[in-house]
């Protein structure tokens, strides 16, 4: 009979069958990763002559109708002195090392797991396995010994696959259940709207070749399913092994999520999860991390693999609110839990952070998973500016200077650590001009110095925190746990940085504020999607296609979409008001806006109009309302939270008795993502071209595209800005039924470069006027 093969590496199946206790606190090395190798690279150079580094081993072992394929790389592989030979694992730590230390379970796990595949691959009655560890930030280290048989070694391995078998029998069952499902799967719908067969089959092709894709496909095609269901059958194929759907907001997540609901509905079997952010997912109101203030953290190891076979037998879609059921049901941190499941499942639909962000990105996934795995990027337009922030890296003044005064007696070293960079600030403030603005090709070339040795006092802090501290140091803005996460940060962003950044400061009401700026993302955005077979890149506002694909990286290789709209030209009812609404103008256009929305209104029903600021909004709102009393209106609130956004949206009723014109801001909350159907919006005013408020960022873009030879106007202000014009105007028209009023509110929607920019639907109504 043939074993259903299951392959895994070393660490996977030994930190499954091994691990145990808690979770760690919530402060978490950054510099961890980078200190491991540093630590093995020293231990590896004491090696002699004869002694091998990172050797590649493989082993397969059957156990109840599987085959386990075992692969990983020993550190060491030494010839001893008797001619035995040694095997040889490396940990760090950051705790103390005594003559007590045994060694953790899972570490001594991981070296017998490599002593009995060499001692089956080379015949030996035994072997020597060598654990050593060495304290972080130090080359301190301690080895423990032990001696292993080849019968004990096998029983070992037999009993280390005999505990991951219950987890890989589910696996295997899940994974014939879901071809079979999608074998049979149909798409959800009776027919395709126009253009969305095209579309789903240039996604299906893309991801066959393992090229990418930058779609540009028109609101209310349906862009999810058009994507979702060719990558579910390429699943089903084998051509792909993961999916992730990545969105840039709460609401398009919502999305993927019911587009999933309607694959299930129709005889998929799947396991998908949605990932929320930590402080959302976290069951503690003050959010503390570790066994002595959280239950959940407590024991998690202990708990986590029962909690996971229990929800991936029973689930299919595991939205955070099923999450949050299993996570209370086996006592595990429900963030935690979400990411360990993800691991195990065939679709994650998640923030961009998850694959693009180097401090959050998933670890862990498989690199021969990963080479089979395609990221649909929705709202992809938003990932320009969401690279650059990811990129980037900024640090202020005040937290050191407030550090320093905490720490210069109970902590000296971390003390005047934080003074010398609190000194660097203080420089740097001279350096800039009489406007308080300084910037610069290079970044302070003492930086990295000052910050890696403030970095490494913190972490030793963080570690053992001094009990004559008075007043706590580690949470808040200029705290050490965030001030540490930030200077990681700045020290991560030294490493990348190159012709595509320019450093720059600001004089901020008495603070300094230094940021090594991302200018263009399109490098670092290939890199972090450069392990996935394929990216399909989509948004309703991908226009100029050029741009969005300089931006983000296109290869030449890699296609390019435009997928027509379904909806007739009719269905629009498109008028510029040929008012300034440029900053210097907005007092003269007040009234002119407010009896123009007064005549969009004129016919009953539901309307949005977006503005370019929150004062902008509020000084029309106050005008309109003041000679319009008789009309309801909403206003979109700085900083609103979820309950109110629903709120806001609910207002929108097909059957509402009177008029509703609700304020909202261009680019905000309510211009993305946001479906309101039929008689639920029946017309939008757009206020302005939407470009972004002039500033020194914009500026430096302006002026580093120029030199690139691009038109830097356009790159840094013109093209982002029609992008937010086009989202909020996509809210109108979402099926072939909808009928809507599009006014545009500004003279320079009539000229150039903005006119030809504008959507060919709208655009064409306004040339035949």
């Amino acid at each position: 009979m043939d074993h259903a093969e299951i392959f895994l590496s070393v660490r996977t199946l030994v930190e499954y069958a091994f691990s145990s206790g808690s979770l760690e606190p919530g402060f978490r090395s950054g510099a961890a990763m980078a200190e491991g190798t540093r630590i093995h690279q020293h231990i590896q150079k004491q090696y002699k002559e004869g002694d091998r580094k990172e050797v590649y081993l493989k082993a397969e072992i059957p156990y109840e109708g599987l085959l386990f394929i075992i692969d990983g790389r020993c550190d060491g592989l030494l010839a001893g002195e008797d001619g035995r030979l040694i095997v040889e694992e490396i940990k760090s730590i950051a705790g103390p090392l005594d003559s007590t230390m045994e060694g953790k379970e899972v570490h001594w796990a991981q070296a017998l797991m490599y002593a009995y595949m060499i001692v089956m691959d080379q015949e030996l009655p035994s072997i020597e396995v060598k654990l050593t560890y060495v304290l972080r930030g130090s080359d301190e280290q301690r080895s423990l010994y032990r001696t292993a048989g080849r019968e004990e070694l096998e029983a070992f391995a037999s009993e280390t696959v005999a505990r991951y078998a219950p987890f890989a029998k589910l696996k295997v069952h899940h994974k014939a259940r879901r071809e079979e499902s999608i074998r049979s799967l149909d798409f959800p719908f009776r027919d395709y709207r126009q253009g969305q067969r095209h579309f789903a089959a240039a996604v299906y092709k893309t991801t066959a070749e393992g090229v990418n894709l930058f779609a540009q496909a028109p609101t209310g095609i349906g862009k999810t399913m058009s994507t979702l269901f060719p990558a579910v059958k390429a699943l089903g194929e084998g051509v792909v092994a993961g999916i992730f759907y990545l969105t840039a907001k709460t609401v398009t997540r919502f999305a993927a999520q019911e587009a999933v609901l309607l694959l299930l509905a129709g005889s998929l079997h799947l396991h998908a999860i949605t990932l929320t952010a930590k402080e959302k997912a976290c069951f503690r109101e003050e959010g503390l991390c570790g066994k002595e203030s959280c239950p959940y953290a407590d024991g998690y190891y202990d708990r986590v693999n029962a909690a996971l076979l229990d929800m991936l037998e029973h689930e299919t879609l595991m939205t955070q609110e099923i999450i949050d059921a299993y996570a209370r049901r086996h006592e595990v941190c429900p963030f935690e839990f979400s990411l360990d499941a993800a691991y195990a499942c065939d679709m994650v639909i998640c923030d961009y952070n998850y694959i693009y962000d180097p401090r959050i990105s998933l670890k862990r996934l498989p690199e021969e998973r990963k080479k089979k795995t395609v990221l649909l990027v929705d709202e992809a337009h938003n990932l320009v500016d969401r690279g650059r922030e990811i990129f980037s890296a900024s640090l202020t003044k005040a937290p050191f200077l407030n550090l320093q005064r905490q720490y210069k007696t109970v902590n000296r070293k971390l003390g005047a650590a934080a003074k010398a960079v609190n000194a660097f600030f203080i420089a740097l403030r001279k350096s800039c001009n009489e406007d308080g603005e300084g910037h610069w090709a290079e970044y302070p070339e003492e930086l990295p110095q000052l910050l890696e040795a403030f970095a490494a006092e913190a972490e030793l802090e963080l570690s053992s925190p001094s009990s004559a501290l008075i007043t706590p140091a580690g949470d808040g803005e200029d705290g050490l746990l965030d001030t540490y996460y930030a200077v990681q940060g700045m020290l991560r962003t030294i490493k990348t940085y190159d012709e595509r950044y320019v450093t720059y400061a600001e004089v901020r009401r008495g603070d300094v504020f230094l940021k090594l700026f991302n200018l263009d993302p399109s490098h670092l955005l290939q890199q972090m999607a450069k392990g996935f077979r394929s990216q399909i890149l989509f948004s309703a506002t991908l226009s100029p296609m050029s741009y969005y694909r300089d931006m983000i990286g296109a290869a030449e290789e890699d296609y390019s979409l435009r997928v027509a709209s379904p909806f007739h030209k009719e269905q629009w009812e498109v008028s510029v008001l040929p008012v300034s609404t440029r900053y210097r103008d907005r007092a003269d256009s007040l009234i002119p806006l407010s009896d123009a929305l007064r005549g969009m209104v004129a016919r009953k029903g539901n309307y949005l109009v977006f503005f370019p600021s929150y004062a902008y909004l509020q000084n029309v709102f106050e005008v309109f309302t003041d000679k319009y009393p008789e009309i309801t209106t909403l206003v979109q609130g700085s900083g609103m939270g979820e309950q109110a956004r629903e709120e806001f949206l609910a207002s929108f009723r097909p059957d509402n008795p009177q008029t509703l014109l609700g304020f909202a801001v261009l680019g905000g909350i309510f211009s993305e993502g946001v479906d309101l159907p039929g008689d639920r919006l029946n017309g939008v005013m757009i206020v302005g071209v939407g470009l972004p408020q002039v500033g020194l960022e914009r500026n430096l873009l302006r002026g580093y595209f120029g030199s690139q030879g691009k038109n830097g106007f356009d790159y840094a202000y013109v093209y982002p800005g029609m992008c937010k014009v086009q989202q909020a105007g996509g809210r109108l028209i979402r099926s072939e039924s909808d009928r809507g009023i599009i006014v545009l509110a500004d003279d320079r929607f009539l000229q150039q470069p903005y006119a030809g920019l504008l959507p060919e639907e709208w655009r064409d109504y306004l040339i035949r006027t």
